[in-house]
């Protein structure tokens, strides 16, 4: 298997991503997920930018990474400033790392519009800036900047930007489509050229501003990259970087590329959403390979076809990535996907047992009533537990009251009272929140953490409320979905009401009850 280093920069490129702000303590665990799942190069952010970064430096290398090799970042040498007196190289330095990225730019038009320097002033900048640290024994990846745009502008002074990089004694040259405007027929033909031209690795590093990253990450690759640069799920400005969590399962489980670490690949969907949860963005559910509706299939055709053979409709099978196959259920989803479905809790139901009859009709009476369970099973699995005999009630509610408060006499917006029973014990409890839901989320929480201390670990990561009958105006009917994770699982739940208060009740219920059954099985 031909290997391809992989180069992650969620921890820079990733960062500037909007939203997205992470303290050393969430580098710290990022970079020991990446280092165990075998990423070869973690750039891990400019020292010379912002003391935390600084501060990071000086933490990990208290760290014994197995995999992976920290790069610190900068630019080349400032115009006209000896490289030993630039400031930005001073920093790069104290950062200590084994292996340094050097930015340089590739695109004449940069040089003298935006660094108001000379053509051959820049091609200096460029070897002196990787000479020096070539003299300080740094591995060093020159990242020439915009260099697909300056290839295309000017082939000539695109490629002595990269012979002054080898000439400075670089290791990788990483040609860069730093507005991500190129496509995959001209990546492949540029880095075909530069891959003959010269001896070093060749890298790729692409941002999506087209959607073409991943594709024209994967053409450089076919043009002879040995190289990727790119981040965890795709984080970065503007639209984004190359997206890591599709380029290493299809090079490594597609193309036979070797990536990672073969036995992380497994592991590959939770690496994903952990990353997510640090950063503290909701993960893409619809993200190939590691996305939640990856392997998720609704009509009855499809489904009836994957049971018979999952290769009818799936391209690997969803436990390579360590991601599951998901039915959709549905009035249209089909008998068989149904049952599918209803396998997993209880493998001995067949199409003919009279509990599937109960639960098909019990989809359509709820569906007729406005459910959808279309993207909300964890309401569903629920059900069906309660028509196969398998659900067991973690707690039973007496009764609840809401007060929204007036905003200008108060500095919360509402408040909740609770009152529950667990094991025959009465517990009741009240608490604030910002509106009537976020209030009675929090007086259940603390009710049911007496006896449940793993509530602590769900957090609510979304809130839908949609109006099913617009024509009945205050009085319509509305379905609310909730979507929840423990850090590891993701799960929808639902409810449907003319109150709103009362549909993310059971909405709010289900979610938690979902969690105290799957924790119970």
């Amino acid at each position: 298997m031909k290997k391809i280093s992989i180069y992650d920069s969620t921890l820079r490129d990733g960062a500037q991503a909007q939203g997205i702000s992470f303290s050393v303590e969430d580098k710290i665990k990022i970079v020991e997920k990446l280092d165990s799942i075998g990423i070869d190069y973690i750039e891990a952010g400019n020292p010379g930018s912002n003391p935390k970064d600084l501060e990071f430096f000086e933490r990990v290398k208290k760290i014994d990474l197995k995999n992976s090799k920290i790069i610190a970042f900068g630019s080349t040498r400032r115009v006209n400033i000896p490289v030993d007196e630039d400031a930005n190289v001073k920093s790069l330095l104290k950062a200590d790392t084994p292996a340094v990225a050097i930015f340089g730019k590739s695109w004449g038009f940069h040089v003298t519009d935006i660094l108001k320097t000379t053509l051959d002033e820049n091609l200096n900048m460029i070897r002196d800036t990787i000479a020096f640290f070539k003299s300080k024994d740094k591995e060093v990846v020159f990242d020439a900047e915009h260099f697909f745009d300056g290839y295309k502008a000017d082939p000539e002074y695109a490629m002595k930007s990269l012979k002054a990089a080898s000439e400075g004694g670089a290791d990788s040259l990483c040609l860069c489509d730093t507005n991500g405007g190129t496509f995959p027929d001209e990546i492949y033909e540029i880095t075909s050229k530069v891959v003959k031209e010269f001896k070093e690795d060749i890298g790729i590093h692409c941002h999506n501003d087209t959607g073409l990253a991943v594709a024209n990450s994967i053409m450089a690759v076919k043009a002879g990259a040995v190289q990727v640069q790119g981040t965890m799920n795709g984080y970065g400005e503007r639209i984004g970087n190359a997206n890591l969590c599709t380029i290493i399962p299809n090079l490594q489980v597609k193309c036979g590329y070797n990536c990672i670490l073969e036995e992380s690949i497994s592991d590959f969907t939770s690496t994903a959403r952990y990353i997510s949860e640090i950063a503290n963005v909701m993960h893409d559910e619809r993200a190939p390979y590691v996305g939640k509706y990856a392997f998720a299939h609704k009509a009855g055709m499809h489904a009836d076809a994957v049971n018979k053979n999952p290769t009818a409709y799936e391209h690997i099978t969803p436990e390579t990535v360590g991601n599951e196959r998901l039915f959709l259920m549905s009035e249209v989803a089909g008998r068989s996907a149904v049952l599918n479905f209803v396998n997993t809790i209880d493998s001995t139901i067949t199409k003919d047992s009279p509990q599937t009859k109960l639960i098909l009709e019990k989809l359509k009476e709820m569906e007729f009533k406005g459910y959808q369970y279309e993207g909300a099973e964890s309401s569903f699995e629920l059900i069906i537990r309660k028509i196969l005999g398998k659900y067991q009630p973690h707690f039973e509610l007496k009764e609840f009251k809401v007060v929204v408060n007036e905003p200008s006499l108060s500095n919360v917006n509402s408040s909740a009272i609770i009152k529950i029973k667990v094991d025959g014990q009465n517990e009741i409890t009240a608490d604030e929140g910002d509106g009537p839901v976020n209030a009675l989320d929090n007086a259940l929480r603390k009710a049911l953490g007496k006896f449940y201390p793993q509530i602590s670990q769900i957090k609510l990561t979304d809130y839908k409320v949609r109006v099913l009958d617009s024509g009945y105006a205050t009085a319509a009917k509305v379905r609310v979905l909730i979507e929840s994770t423990d850090g590891k699982d993701v799960w929808t739940t639902i409810g449907v009401s003319t109150d709103i208060i009362e549909a993310s009740w059971q909405a709010l219920v289900d979610s938690i009850e979902y969690k105290l059954t799957k924790d119970a099985k």
